[in-house]
């Protein structure tokens, strides 16, 4: 059996719910210690003007071992 690291981070994938996400922390052996949501930014030009529109998120859990 290869050492686990103590902890771990696991993206919630696209075509994943959040609740499918923390039963594979759990068969890997760990708990979730934090939730970190990243906002995901895509650029449009408006009046000539790039601007930074927000199009999404990015979820990660921290997991520890249990």
């Amino acid at each position: 059996m290869p050492n686990k690291h103590k902890k771990q981070k696991f993206i919630v994938g696209d075509n994943e719910t959040l609740d499918e996400c923390l039963e594979r922390m759990k068969s890997e052996g760990y708990i979730p210690v934090r939730r970190i949501e990243q906002p995901i930014f895509k650029e449009e030009i408006r009046n000539n003007v790039v601007e930074h529109v927000p199009c999404g998120r990015k979820i990660v859990f921290e997991g520890k071992l249990q």
